[in-house]
């Protein structure tokens, strides 16, 4: 049976659901294995001096109820300064050789430390140790004063790193706890937009909205979705 939400454009009546085509577009980019990283994500965030920044990242998770996407980064990063002071962001998903385009707009808040440590367990002791020992988004003197830097933090750790790493791959198997500077970004969606490539640029598109109201921490209530089709 044809998977509804990849035909080649949107049901005539709009759907309420979404977040979840854009997830088995997300699913269907993956199983394709057409690129790296099909689950890389562009994240737009903005200073206090009012200009944005974009830069590309790995979506981890992504859940269309109760609506949001999960990235790890430094807390410590510019990202993460920007969203501290305004915590509005965009992200982009697009797939060239599916046709297909994911834009969201919403609000960037702090996984759960749980949610966070889980996730950090789960990496290898290379990208653990990274998480230690680069200061993301800070200047440094070389390529090697910043080798230099994650070894001694290594060291801080009980762990030697091999001699002929550029790195971070570790000898033997100590735990390496998640830093508190590090962690998962849960982005709520209070909009999407769905996109489909259409011939002669007769493209699909169309914009849902919601409004997000805060329950507790990091939690949202959410109103259903209303959709507007737009012209390409």
């Amino acid at each position: 049976m044809p998977n509804a939400y990849l035909a080649d454009r949107l049901p005539e009546t709009l759907p309420a659901d979404p977040m979840h085509w854009a997830d088995a577009w997300l699913t269907e980019a993956t199983r394709q294995e057409n690129q790296r990283n099909p689950n890389s994500v562009t994240l737009v965030t903005v200073g206090q001096d009012h200009k944005p920044t974009a830069r590309v990242v790995l979506c981890k998770s992504f859940l269309p109820e109760p609506g949001y996407a999960v990235v790890y980064t430094n807390y410590r990063s510019q990202k993460c300064r920007e969203i501290e002071g305004n915590s509005n962001v965009s992200l982009l998903l697009h797939w060239d050789y599916m046709g297909r385009q994911v834009r969201i707009g919403g609000t960037a808040v702090r996984s759960p430390a749980a949610e966070s440590d889980a996730y950090f367990a789960s990496r290898d002791p290379g990208s653990q140790l990274g998480a230690w020992g680069s200061d993301q988004s800070q200047p440094i003197e070389s390529h090697a004063a910043l080798v230099a830097q994650i070894r001694a933090r290594a060291a801080e750790h009980g762990i030697s790193l091999s001699d002929d790493t550029g790195t971070s791959v570790a000898e033997g198997s100590v735990a390496v706890p998640r830093p508190p500077h590090w962690g998962g970004l849960r982005i709520w969606a209070s909009s999407i937009e769905l996109w489909i490539e259409g011939k002669d640029r007769i493209h699909d598109r169309a914009l849902w909205t919601r409004k997000l109201t805060s329950a507790s921490e990091g939690e949202f209530q959410t109103t259903a979705w209303i959709g507007t089709r737009l012209q390409p």
